[in-house]
């Protein structure tokens, strides 16, 4: 098992691209805290899932934009489990808006949540990681990292943000042994675009911009989320994984 004894936050672990790495990086042997961001119970779904194959895992509601909850997740992977080696900064939202309507509230809700709340998570995790030798952080951002998104600016430009928070995060953490990697996915199948993609006429436009000519699946993330959280990835830090099925290639 690649994740042997390691323990790994996944925020927004209760669906989605979330949920898919936080069973797979269980599956290879890591101690998981689900995070998601209000008690409704889909975070303990995967715990029981997590917990029924024989592994170790904590369900922990936290919205990520609260700072003070920051110390809290942290805490319960280093009580719970008795380290912090792997934090994935997946929780995200995404407002349709087109920017002649914009809002400053779903600019600041937007920017709390996709950004300032991984950069200060982060900071909270590698303070832990640095008492127990290292670890690794990956950030869950898109192909919209480069490439704008029509009625979604501030999206988009949360995730343009990320880009930059992942490199200065990596340059000033290499020297305590703490990776930090993005992955950016492309047109994957959640329950936040599946209605959408539904629509013959959205679902064509879609895919006549991915190489592949078929859209992911969450479990498609999974393997490059195993890797960055493993020792085999110890020589790399500050890169980006696009998973996209050729998208960019347009």
């Amino acid at each position: 098992m690649r994740l042997k004894d390691r323990v790994a936050i996944v925020t927004g672990g209760n669906r989605g691209i979330g949920r898919a790495i936080a069973l797979g990086l269980a599956r290879e042997g890591a101690s998981i805290v689900v995070n998601n961001s209000r008690p409704d119970g889909t975070a303990e779904d995967v715990v029981r899932i997590i917990c029924s194959s024989g592994g170790r895992a904590l369900a922990l509601p936290a919205d990520v934009s609260d700072l003070k909850e920051h110390e809290r997740l942290v805490a319960a992977a280093v009580d719970g489990f008795g380290r912090l080696d792997v934090l994935v900064n997946n929780a995200g939202i995404e407002i349709h808006e087109p920017f002649l309507g914009a809002r400053p509230d779903t600019w600041d809700r937007t920017l709390a949540v996709n950004l300032k709340g991984p950069y200060f998570l982060s900071q909270k995790a590698a303070q832990a990681m640095n008492a127990s030798g290292g670890g690794k952080i990956i950030n869950i951002s898109s192909v919209h990292d480069r490439v704008p998104l029509r009625n979604r600016s501030a999206y988009a430009i949360s995730k343009g943000g990320l880009a930059m928070l992942t490199k200065s995060l990596a340059f000033e953490l290499a020297e305590r042994g703490i990776a930090v990697n993005t992955i950016s996915p492309g047109a994957i199948l959640t329950d936040m675009n599946r209605k959408s993609l539904s629509v013959p006429e959205n679902r064509e436009r879609c895919l006549g911009k991915i190489a592949m000519k078929r859209f992911g699946e969450v479990d498609d993330i999974v393997g490059a989320a195993v890797f960055l959280a493993s020792r085999e990835s110890d020589y790399i830090t500050g890169a980006t994984i696009y998973i996209d099925g050729g998208m960019l290639l347009y």
